[in-house]
Parts: C-alpha cells; structure tokens; sequence
C-alpha cells in the first residue's frame, strides 16, 4: 500500500490496525468436520484464504488431512472471492461457484437466487457450513436462512487489536490535529478498531468530526457500509475491490479535483 501511494506521488502513513487471531476452542470446527463426515453438510462456503488454511491447521490437530478433503470434493463448494481459490486449489478441491466481484455477502446471496437454481434445482432445505472470517456475516445468514437453507457458521479466527497499539494512537491524534488529507480503510473491522482505540482515549467524537474534513476512501462496499454507519460519508470506492484499484481511483479523483 505504502509503495503504490509514493509511485503516484503521494505521502503514506501505514498504521496497523488489526490483526488475525486463531480461536482458543475450536469445537465449531470440529462440530463441523463431523457433520461433514456423516453426510449432513450440502453446500460449503469460503469466505476468506487465510480462514480456509486456519480452518485446515484446526482441523488437522484432530482428524486426518485427507478424508476431510475427500469429504469436501464431494460437496458443492463456493467462495466469495480470489484468495480462498488459490488454497482450495492447493487442496486440489473442486469450486462449484464463485462469488462474482466485489465480493460482498449479496453476490453469495444471488448464486443461490440465479446460478445455484440453474444447474441443480432448488437448494430449500439444504444445510451450508460457512468458513467464518472474523466476524459473523449475520445479514449473510439471514438471507440464507430467509431462502429456507440451514446455516452451519464455522469460527476458524477472530479480529483482534494490534499488539502494539500506539502507532494507532498517534494516527488518531494526528487525524485530529488535521495533519491527514485523506484516509483510506481495506476492510471494516479497521474502522471498527480505530473506534475502539478512540474510545480508549476517549477522543472517538474528535475523531469522527475530524474524520468528515478528510476524503475517504474505501476498499469496497462492505467496507463502505460500515464506515456510513458511524455517520461519515464514503468519497471513493474503487469499481473492484483490490489495492492497486482503490489507489488509482484515489489519484485519478484528486486529478479530477485539481
């Protein structure tokens, strides 16, 4: 991110926000696993490449590597975006779908409105094991559910905090004393850490009125949905969701501007 703002001119502060952290009980998973084996999971979903390897290390540390991919290969698999294609082609796991960009819970939703229906029929009364990634994807869920499929979540890490959380601070300090133009978000839950950093220094309404003097860029729609609804208007989001898009929209609008 840092090298594709400097290549177009601009100066960068990275600042990390979150990060990835396995769950400490993985009786999900392996309640999971067993459904699988017996037969009782139909559709498989997953969200995100580094949940679906997290998903395997769970599972490895009580059942074999193999028979659960084998299970997998006999179920119909989709993915919500490019990342978990590479590991299930790893796995040598064939995908029956793919989420079209930009990879929001709506596509999922609209392959079982238009794609699943068409090669398979109905999916009413069907039970789909969803790979969670962080955070549950309730309106996902819910969608599911409201097409009469039973849905299976299955927890494989959660979002947490950095470590360090300083450099997060001095950012929020910074973006108050306006020494920010712009402020770019690649996922939700960033915002969400921010906030409860801010919360922390019990700054979150400096934050948030500082946040409207800066333009906001945003990664993608779900992205873009979270940063709304703490009452802060989105300037860009990129027409697909990738890095190099979102900073190219970014310079292009503020060539626009100039």
């Amino acid at each position: 991110m840092r090298s594709l703002i400097e290549r177009f001119g601009g100066t960068a502060t990275v600042v990390p926000s979150m990060r990835e952290v396995p769950l400490e009980e993985n009786a999900d998973v392996f309640s999971f696993v067993e459904q699988l084996f017996a037969g009782r999971i139909d559709i498989v979903i997953f969200m995100t490449g580094v949940g679906a390897r997290a998903l395997l290390s769970a599972v490895e540390t009580r059942f074999d590597r193999e028979p659960f991919l084998d299970a997998l290969r006999s179920c119909c698999v989709i993915v919500r975006g490019p990342k978990p294609v590479t590991v299930l082609r790893e796995w040598n796991v064939p995908i029956s779908y793919r989420a079209a960009e930009p990879n929001t819970w709506r596509e999922l939703v609209a392959v079982f409105d238009e794609e699943y229906p068409s090669r398979h029929g109905s999916a009413d009364g069907l039970t789909v094991a969803i790979q969670e990634y962080g955070v549950p994807s309730e309106r996902l869920y819910e969608e599911l559910e409201r097409r009469r499929l039973s849905v299976v979540p299955v927890p494989v890490y959660r979002w947490a905090l950095p470590e360090d959380t300083e450099p997060l601070q001095t950012a929020i300090n910074a973006t108050i004393a306006g020494e920010f133009d712009v402020l770019v978000f690649t996922s939700a839950n960033q915002l969400t850490n921010v906030l409860s950093v801010a919360d922390a220094q019990n700054v979150r309404q400096q934050w948030l009125q500082a946040a409207q003097n800066c333009i906001i860029a945003s990664i993608g729609p779900t992205a873009t949905e979270r940063i709304k609804a703490e009452g802060l208007q989105v300037d860009i989001e990129p027409e697909y969701p990738k890095m190099g898009h979102l900073v190219r929209s970014l310079f292009s609008s503020s060539a626009e501007q100039d």
